[in-house]
Order: C-alpha cells, then structure tokens, then sequence
C-alpha cells in the first residue's frame, strides 16, 4: 500500500496536476478557440483566471492564502457560449467543476435545496477525479491479483501434505485440463522417495502454463464460478429525507454510508466468463489497494484550490423579493450564497471544504435585471464582468464548419454510420447561417442553440428515410434545398414561432 501511494506521489510530481500549469494566457485562449467562435474579452477574461490560480499556488510563504481568486459575471444572451466556456475551461485545466442552476436554490427555511450542496457535490466530484488517476496507478497491480485469483479457481494451491488430493479434487468439467495436468507430471523430473513432493512440483508447473494461458487471455470465453459481493438489502435501500429538505440529503447520505459498513457482506456465487470474472476482481482488488485516507486528502485539495463552480441564470435571483410566488427567495438565496462565495468551511462527507480559493463564475442573460440588481456584497464577490456579444450571421457559418465539434461534423459522422457521406455546399452552409440569424432577430434570439433546430427541421426526411427508402450512398445539400425547405417557414413568423 506505501509503495503505491508513494508511486501516486511521484506521478503527480512528474508531470504537472493540471495542464494549466504548462498553458500560458494566450494558449488557453487558442484551446477555447477550438471549440467557441468569437467572444474573445469573456475567453481572455477565463484564460487570465486560470492562469492566476496556478500562479497563487507558486507563490511561497503566507501571502498564497491572502490571494483570493477573482469570480466572474458572464453576461449575455442564451446560446453564446457562456456555458461552453465554463465546461471547456474545467476540462482544459483538469480542475472538479461542476454546473448548477441559481433557480433550484432557495434560502434557508423552504422547501429546496440548500447553497451548500453545491460544495458538497464539488467534493464529490474531485473523489471521483482522485479515484480514477489512482484506478490507473493500481490498475497492473491489480491486473495481477485478478489474474491469481482466478488461477486459484482454475489450479487450487495444493499444500504439500495434501498435494494429490487437491488435484484429484479439481473441479473442471467445463475444461479439457486434464490432459495439460497430466503432462505437466510427466514433464517433470522424478522426485526420489517422496510423492507429496512430486505432486506440489505438478501442481506448481500446471500453475505456471495455466498463468500463461489465463494472461495471455487464452481462456476468457470459458466460464467459471465465482463469489461476489453482495450489499446487504437495507444498505443498498434509498434513505429519503424531506423533499427537498436541504442538509438532509447530506444527512440521508451518511446513514446510508453508516449503514452499509455495519451490515455484514454478504456474498453469491455467479457463473462468468473468465474475462468478466478478471473484470470484477480488478474493481475488487483496486479497492483494497486505495489508500482511502489519501485519496480524500487529495480530493480535498483540488476542490479547494482548483475546484470551478460554475452558476448558470443568476440574473434569476436578482432584484428585490415579491410577496409570495416563485419570487419569495430571490434575495434570502443571494445572502446564502454570499457566505460560501466570500469564503466559508462546508461539511461534507469526505470532510470540511474551504471555499477561500475555489473561482465561482456567474452566467445570465439579464434581459429584465440587470447586475447592480444583485446586492451590494455579492456584486463585490464578482469583480470581473464581461459582456458577451450577440452572434451574427459570420459567427454562424463558423459555428457550423470551424469548431472541432461543429455541428455539420456531428451530422456528417452520424450519416457515415449508415454508409452515407453527406455533403454541405458552401451556399448551403451560408443559406443556413443567415436564415439562422433573421430568425433569432426576429423571432427570440437564442443563440447558436437556433442552429439545432434549423438543422434538424432541414435534415428530419433524409434522417428518417436512412437506410429504409434513401439508398444513395452520397447526398449532397444545396443552398437550393436549404432555401426550398425553410423559406417559407422563415416568411410566416407565426409558423416559425413553433417550428423554429
């Protein structure tokens, strides 16, 4: 266990814990470009707060914890990017992010989910991150262990008192071992004066063709029996607080954890292929070789020092509370959202999180607020704003053919999955794009998510029609087809309203 913690301990120190460390400001801002058109102010603004985390923690001595992060306010319509950029930001830099709604958030005393679950499930998250690198650290030693047991199931051990009784006693039914075992006693010089001891040489040299046979994946179609885990029936039960009961999902959580470490394991026997049997046992064995107390220390960590929580439609709660409604805890959420921006200790499971240092950014459209609608502390909290620019008709034929996710890409690698290229001329993607555009101006502008709808509306007859009535195997979009197609929804704004 000490050996592959200290192997953990290297890894990390060999190569860097977050590619940030390696990406300068304007190499973060090429990576987002890769995937987000335009924006270039919010990408500068995300690229120079992800690089300022990395150069807080080089900074030595008292003056790292004085370093506060600086959160951002992502303002703009819907369907610019602004989640994109929060995603792709975390994926860059191998940081725990998670993405939460502000509307699901009421202040303390009704019915919804407390601000602190948030953290909770950033923790969450970072332990999972942690488990999976240590998975891939543990994952040969593992591979290892699995592979023995399964050989103890196939060739049982034989003591020396008990060697030609643990060979008679083999069961292989479902194998045509025997002859292999019969050899390998054969094969074998004589041992003078002593059976036992020539019945344990056999059973070892068996043991070493079959390890061969059982690595080299030789066996994995045969099947053999097995004992698995079984969680005890109470354990594995849902504990349900109140709906919506704030801390008492956190609550719930831990019984349940309690719970399924008093109760007894228990365990069945299974029929499995050799291959699922090595699978199983290697989620077996890399659990035993976890260092649990280590990898929480490490999760931990992270979610402090590199964790991201990102908070979509907090213009949402913004501007003063109205007697009842929907409304009652717009600003009760604010000020207990306050306290863990500013900085606070949450419990959780795995241990206390401190928010200090974790970069919280905003998002909202702000159509009927707007930021100074937000308290005077939170609007503190949030130093950075940067405003998104609305799309034009440019942006859209770039947002089809540019991004290494572009939508006519998906499109073009989902009909190759039926054996049809398809093909869009360059009027087509420019009669698109513009048709794109009047709609958001004239009927509600939402963004690129308005490409999804023209795309599907144009290709809903040839994605049903493949394979059953379609047989060509190259199809070719026009900007004639695109025109004839949508044109006239496009004309009848009603029509449109629905359809787009």
């Amino acid at each position: 266990m000490e050996e592959l913690a200290t192997r953990f301990e290297l890894e990390k120190k060999e190569k860097p814990k977050h590619i940030a460390k390696v990406l300068t400001p304007h190499e973060i801002v090429r990576e987002l470009d890769k995937y987000i058109i335009g924006q270039n102010n919010a990408k500068r603004s995300v690229a120079i707060a992800l690089r300022n985390r990395w150069r807080r923690q080089q900074v030595e001595g008292s003056m790292r914890e004085e370093i506060m992060p600086n959160n951002i306010i992502l303002i703009g319509p819907t369907g610019v990017g602004k989640t994109e950029i929060a995603r792709r930001l975390a994926k860059l830099s191998g940081a725990p992010f998670i993405k939460v709604e502000a509307t699901k958030y009421t202040e303390v005393g009704y019915v919804g989910r407390d601000v602190e679950s948030m953290v909770r499930d950033l923790a969450d998250i970072a332990v999972m991150m942690v488990r999976t690198e240590m998975l891939k650290v543990v994952e040969e030693k593992a591979r290892d262990l699995a592979d023995e047991r399964i050989l103890d199931i196939l060739i049982p051990q034989a003591p020396a008192h008990q060697a030609g009784a643990s060979l008679d006693q083999i069961d292989l039914k479902s194998f045509d071992f025997m002859k292999a075992i019969e050899e390998a006693k054969h094969d074998l010089p004589p041992v003078n004066g002593n059976g036992d001891k020539r019945e344990a040489a056999a059973n070892q040299r068996t043991r070493v063709r079959f390890r061969k046979k059982v690595k080299s994946g030789e066996l994995d179609e045969k099947e053999i029996e097995i004992e698995v885990s079984q969680m005890p029936p109470i354990a594995s039960m849902q504990i349900m607080g109140p709906i919506g009961g704030g801390g008492m999902d956190e609550i719930a959580q831990n019984l349940q954890d309690a719970m399924s470490n008093i109760m007894p394991k228990k365990t069945k026997s299974r029929r499995v292929t050799i291959k699922e049997a090595r699978q199983i046992f290697i989620q077996e064995e890399s659990a035993k070789l976890i260092d649990q107390e280590a990898l929480t220390k490490e999760a931990i960590d992270r979610a402090e020092n590199n964790g991201i929580i990102f908070i979509d439609e907090i213009d949402k709660i913004a501007g003063k509370s109205k007697e009842g409604g929907p409304d009652v805890s717009r600003e009760g959420v604010q000020r207990d959202l306050l306290p863990i921006v500013e900085g606070s200790s949450v419990g959780t499971r795995h241990g206390v999180v401190k928010t200090d240092h974790v970069l919280f950014i905003a998002s909202g459209a702000f159509h009927v607020s707007k930021p100074s609608d937000l308290i005077p502390e939170m609007q503190g909290r949030f130093p950075i704003r940067v405003e998104l620019e609305s799309l034009t008709q440019d942006d859209f034929v770039k947002i089809l053919t540019q991004p290494e996710n572009a939508l006519l890409k998906q499109y073009i690698a989902m009909m190759k999955t039926e054996g049809v290229d398809i093909e869009f001329t360059e009027d087509a993607i420019a009669a698109i794009a513009r048709i794109a555009f009047e709609v958001n101006e004239s009927v509600e502008n939402i963004g690129a998510r308005r490409l999804h709808t023209i795309l599907t509306t144009l290709l809903e007859q040839i994605l049903f029609d493949v394979p059953d009535v379609i047989t060509e195997k190259n199809i070719v979009i026009t900007g004639d087809i695109v025109n004839e197609k949508l044109e006239k929804i496009v004309r009848n704004r009603d029509l449109s309203r629905y359809i787009l």
